[in-house]
């Protein structure tokens, strides 16, 4: 699939100049250069489905693109591939009140669908700090989590209905936006998640909700890592969560450093989190001041604030949301882990062992959704190392990570999916049998292998 790239028909819109390609042909991830051979931006399901068989005929590798804000490798383009980009594939096609749900083509910002669906007073709940730059095809591709996983679950949780076009050219119309349907198998299922390996979404049914009650929002700083489950179990008997976020003083660091801000509480810590509770007209806040109080006796924590304005509760989400962007030029090597929520504190105190037994020169940091079991570490980039070195480097731990993933019943990719980054280690948490049955369902929906190949599927030997 290297040879010279056959010609595309003229009436689709294609890039070739070097600038497009680097731009289209990666993700968040610099691990990998791109180097696809061409990108094609297709704007109508059609579209899709000439440019399939045009890569069917040719035998030309297809890599789909949407925000490109994947941290897995997921839609790197570098040996020679047609990137797909949905940029051009961006209308709301339908919004029903009565359900409520909303069609979309698959280029479609996330915070677009948040938008639209709040101009009516209804929610799309699936959100994190990228949702303007990333799309609903690739956010669906990934079964991207976020920051309100605790109450509202993942992105399939909300996938009412899809349209994909396979491997063969072939247009699925899964599940037709029903809430109800158990007419064989759910094959809507195994495109969500599977990284654009078995079928390019070209349109999507999510389903929305009511719009948010009121909330309010705590800022904790913890004596030590052994006080954040204790600080969870006692809030979330208390108050109703939406999200329980946790982060280190090296994060602040990183976003004061970014951004010149402020932080907002005097006395440093290890360990933060941002837990957001519904408080209907300020019906919690004595709940609220009452676990603060409680958490303070006991030690577990040593400082907070409670919000008292949305506007001081976005303030607060700032030092959850910002890290992302305050460390992508330090280019981190991302662990993106889970474990059954029980299995937190004994899973996350063997992991901060292991990291900094084998990387104590690296600046490491942590966060994630510590209310679902979702741990990212992020190894960052010394300046004087270049990033094949650090690569190598970072990848010579991944094993043991993974094993101690393995012995906790865990996940080594939570949200952010496989991609190159993790492929060649799927076979420590998945049996012979389960990637012998996911190869063989590439196959039958991808009989030429021209869907994002050589991502998420370990290489057979």
């Amino acid at each position: 699939m290297n040879s010279p790239l056959p010609t595309l028909p003229d009436h689709f819109q294609t890039l070739l100049d070097d600038e497009s390609l680097l731009h289209y042909g990666q993700d968040w991830t610099r691990f990998w250069p791109a180097a696809p051979s061409a990108v094609v931006f297709p704007n109508s399901t059609e579209q899709v489905v000439e440019l399939v068989q045009w890569a069917r005929t040719h035998q030309v590798a297809l890599v789909p693109s949407g925000g490109r804000t994947g941290l897995s490798g997921g839609a790197v383009a570098h040996s020679g591939e047609v990137v797909v980009s949905f940029d051009k594939m961006r209308s709301v096609l339908a919004l029903d009140t009565t359900e409520p749900s909303i069609q979309v083509q698959a280029g479609v910002p996330i915070g677009e669908v948040q938008r639209v669906a709040a101009e009516r007073q209804l929610y799309y709940p699936v959100d994190w700090a990228a949702a303007d730059s990333s799309q609903v095809g690739g956010s669906i591709a990934t079964n991207a989590g976020g920051i309100r996983v605790l109450r509202y679950g993942m992105t399939r949780d909300w996938v009412r209905g899809l349209t994909v076009v396979t491997g063969s050219g072939e247009v699925l119309t899964l599940n037709q936006g029903l809430i109800k349907n158990n007419a064989g198998l759910d094959l809507r299922h195994l495109m969500i998640g599977s990284e654009g390996t078995l079928g390019l979404i070209t349109e999507a049914v999510l389903g929305l909700t009511d719009a948010p009650p009121q909330h309010a929002v705590l800022l904790l700083a913890f004596s030590g890592l052994e006080a954040i489950m204790p600080a969870f179990t006692e809030l979330r008997q208390q108050l109703t969560l939406s999200a329980f976020e946790f982060f280190d003083q090296a994060c602040i660091e990183a976003v004061v450093a970014h951004t010149g801000r402020e932080f907002p509480l005097d006395r440093a810590a290890p360990f933060y989190a941002v837990v957001e509770f519904d408080d209907i007209d300020g019906a919690s806040q004595d709940a609220a001041l009452a676990s603060f109080e409680r958490l303070l006796e006991s030690g577990d924590v040593i400082d907070g604030l409670i919000s008292q304005s949305s506007a001081q509760a976005s303030d607060v989400w700032f030092w959850r949301e910002g890290i992302s962007e305050s460390i992508a030029a330090k280019v981190p090597y991302k662990n993106d882990l889970s474990v059954r929520v029980s299995r937190v504190p004994a899973f996350l105190k063997e992991l901060d062992g292991l990291v900094s037994q084998r990387y104590p020169g690296f600046q490491v940091l942590w966060f994630g959704h510590i209310g679902d079991g979702n741990l990212h570490m992020n190894v960052l980039k010394p300046e004087d190392w270049s990033v094949e070195r650090f690569h190598s480097a970072c990848s010579t731990l991944s094993p043991e990570v993974f094993e101690l993933v393995r012995r906790h019943h865990g996940s080594l990719s939570a949200e952010h999916g496989v991609g190159l980054l993790k492929r060649d280690y799927l076979a420590m948490i998945r049996s012979p049998a389960e990637l012998g049955m996911m190869r063989a369902i590439k196959r039958s929906f991808d009989p030429d292998g021209i869907l994002n190949p050589g991502k998420l599927y370990p290489l057979e030997d």
